[in-house]
């Protein structure tokens, strides 16, 4: 079962597994797909993710219930109307507390390696403020407030901007140094005039507290 943290007569937020992809594999396998009868909770419409998350990455994911949300959600997202906050572990400990990256990101590929994010003068602008919170066992914890929404954005500009990738990433940094990319979306703010706003809290997922970092 997926846990629901927001529900209304538009809108759910569920706390996405880290592990399930949003879409079918090409080689088959669990999706998001499995879980959306699900998540009809008796509407008949099936409810449609309104964002992306990597499929590593657990936490809040907003789906709308319905077309006209789904046009305003997205419109949100694009005027950056919506409130993101991630966490996640980094192998190793920053230089610093706290900082801004901003580094433009464009998209390379390879037969060898596949597609990645590189930065890139010429690539689109990339905005991620951040801050230290705990460091237990020579790994930090820290929050991660993107203002854009660019692919692979945190997870880049851990490894090129703060200088320590996330624990676990296997394209921008250590591959094995933990059984996921250790990301987080642990909250999701979206506004609505004249309507209660959108707002949920995603808990600290269990592989995160199995390495020492509870929410204490």
């Amino acid at each position: 079962m997926i846990e629901i943290l927001y529900e209304d007569g538009e809108a759910l937020v569920i706390n996405k597994p880290g592990g399930l992809p949003i879409d079918q594999p090409r080689r088959g396998g669990p999706s998001l797909d499995n879980h959306i009868e699900q998540l009809k909770l008796g509407f008949q419409r099936a409810p449609v993710p309104v964002h992306r998350l990597d499929t590593d990455t657990s936490g809040c994911l907003l789906l709308a219930r319905n077309p006209k949300a789904l046009v305003r959600f997205n419109r949100a997202f694009e005027e950056r109307a919506v409130g993101k906050t991630y966490i996640g572990i980094l192998d190793g400990v920053p230089a610093q507390e706290s900082g801004r990256v901003e580094l433009s990101l464009s998209k390379i590929s390879s037969a060898e390696k596949g597609w990645r994010m590189i930065p890139a003068k010429k690539g689109k602008p990339s905005i991620t403020d951040w801050q230290l919170l705990r460091v237990h066992n020579g790994r930090a914890l820290v929050e991660f407030r993107p203002e854009t929404g660019r692919t692979h954005q945190i997870r880049v500009h851990a490894a090129s901007g703060i200088g320590v990738p996330l624990l676990g990433d296997p394209v921008y940094g250590r591959k094995g140094s933990a059984p996921r990319t250790m990301l987080h979306a642990s909250e999701l703010c979206l506004l609505r005039p004249g309507k209660t706003d959108i707002t949920a809290n995603a808990p600290m997922p269990p592989d995160f507290v199995a390495l020492g970092f509870d929410d204490g």
